[in-house]
């Protein structure tokens, strides 16, 4: 048998649809994009009945701005209203694959509210990432509208963030720098109120400085150096004076999202932020973002957090996105009913197939215009036949061979501790793996958890105590910085197969 050791945390807008916040939530609305975009249902709270409107090029990552801007001024009336309204809209949006014809967005039209919650989910190449980075304006090789909102500040977690800077501290005060220099300005104009000057500059300053009062108030900046350390610490980042260059993939993550979170944005894009977060993190940025008052898209796989933020589910299939209102429990049920729906017209069709296909046999030779009509049918449903069901179409399974047979000892630990400089991590240690168990390491960043797992593997050695591994274990190990490891020459396959 092997042992699989992975550390790892486990965690997709809508094609024809717009997402809202829950306190925006009306009736629907229908919406037609003039000639840029085909007719579009949204989700409108400022529409009592159903209304005709229209969304042109300019603006944003428009790959058609300069055709836009000779469109009619009654579209580019209708643009400009559309994002004032919305906070990102996307229209006729096509991305391909890199060096493949494959599609993994194909005419997706989205328009997002102010405020709304919306939760990304997709297999594995679906497109969900390719979205993000569209809307963050990393990506430009696509076709189609992406347009922010006039003067949006957007915020993007990337899977693998860079950091720009040395230590900790200097990735993290660029993303105060802004609200420190509020406060500057604000301290100096207290002192210079208290200095002689003319009528004229008194009320220059005063206004001035009733105008800093207010972005202060706003923005909750009287205690920002608090606010700071609750992020660094709520979300486990190493100290201020820590190296980036010797932070694990998983520290480097969190400093990213805390250095985004200490922004001041209108709409945060985010993918897999709950990666190498801990419980306590995550209930943490579950509340960040319940409490958050700009517009949140956010591609997870942790079940848990879109069940308690999302407020939208946006399930990106085939190209293509079916929305559902509602956190993931919803989805699931309404995922269900659509599958079996697909299940009940793969099924007519299948027996529909076998009726033709019964006909085309007792036929010698196809004549006139109606045998010609269902020859063509049985064509068309050939092509069906397969399933729409992403589900169906794509179900595998993984087969892991047994290993040899264990002994008695798999793993067992007695007395392990480990410490790293003055930070005692494991202290006392002792347990015993049995034959055949599935065991879950679970504790705060730093605990010591993937310590443990290199003492077990042989990449590290307790401090003291005894660590035994079963001599007929056939040991496998799936670390955090797997990415380092992987040869980029290599196809998948290869990759996969070790060559």
């Amino acid at each position: 048998m092997k042992i699989v050791l992975a550390i790892t945390a486990i965690l997709t807008l809508v094609n024809s649809f717009t997402l809202q916040p829950h306190h925006l939530r009306r009736s629907l609305s229908s919406v037609e994009f003039p000639k840029v975009a085909k007719p579009t249902s949204v989700v409108s709270p400022h529409y009592g009945k159903k209304k005709k409107q229209g969304g042109g090029g300019g603006g944003g990552y428009d790959k058609r701005a300069q055709k836009a801007s000779s469109s009619s001024s009654s579209s580019t009336a209708q643009t400009d209203r559309l994002d004032s309204e919305f906070m990102f809209t996307l229209q006729k949006l096509k991305k391909k694959v890199p060096n493949s014809e494959r599609m993994v967005l194909n005419g997706v039209d989205l328009a997002f509210y102010p405020g709304a919650k919306i939760g990304v989910v997709g297999s594995n190449g679906s497109g969900k990432s390719s979205l993000l980075k569209i809307m963050a304006g990393v990506d430009k090789d696509f076709d189609g509208v992406a347009r922010p909102k006039p003067g949006a500040r957007i915020g993007y977690l990337a899977q693998e963030p860079v950091l720009e800077g040395k230590t900790v501290k200097e990735c993290i005060d660029p993303a105060v720098a802004s609200s420190r220099a509020v406060i500057d300005e604000y301290n100096d104009l207290s002192v210079k109120l208290g200095e002689s000057m003319s009528d004229e500059e008194m009320e220059q300053t005063m206004d001035r400085f009733n105008e800093l009062q207010d972005q202060i108030d706003a923005g909750d900046l009287w205690e920002l150096d608090r606010t700071v350390e609750r992020a660094m610490d709520a979300l486990r980042c190493p100290p201020d004076d820590a190296l980036i260059e010797n932070l694990s993939g998983g520290e480097k993550r969190r400093v990213a999202l805390a250095a985004l979170l200490l922004q001041n944005h209108d709409l945060l894009l985010l993918d897999e932020p709950t990666n190498h977060l801990d419980a306590e993190s995550v209930q943490w940025l579950e509340v960040f973002l319940e409490q958050f008052k700009g517009t949140v898209v956010c591609i997870t796989h942790d079940r848990y957090f879109l069940e308690n933020v999302a407020q939208w589910i946006l399930e990106l299939d085939k190209g293509q996105g079916f929305p559902h209102e509602g956190n993931y429990s919803r989805w699931l049920e309404e995922k269900a009913k659509r599958l079996e729906r697909e299940k009940q017209a793969e099924s007519a069709t299948a027996k529909t197939l076998q009726q033709e296909l019964e006909w085309i046999k007792s036929t010698p030779k196809a004549k006139g215009n109606k045998s010609k009509a269902r020859l063509s049918r049985y064509s068309e449903l050939l092509l069906q036949s397969p399933g729409r069901s992403e589900e169906v179409r794509n179900r595998g399974e993984i087969y892991i061979p047994p290993g040899p047979r264990l002994g008695d000892v798999v793993v067992k630990a007695e007395g392990v501790s480990k410490a790293f400089g003055d930070k005692m991590l494991l202290k006392d240690v002792s347990f015993d793996l049995p034959p055949g168990s599935i065991v879950g390491v679970v504790g705060p960043n730093g605990a010591g958890k993937t310590t443990l797992v290199r003492m077990i593997t042989g990449q590290d050695k307790p401090d003291s105590g005894t660590l035994k591994v079963g001599e007929s274990v056939d040991m496998v190990t799936v670390g955090q910085e797997r990415m380092d490891e992987l040869n980029g020459d290599n196809t998948a396959y290869e990759e996969i197969c070790e060559g």
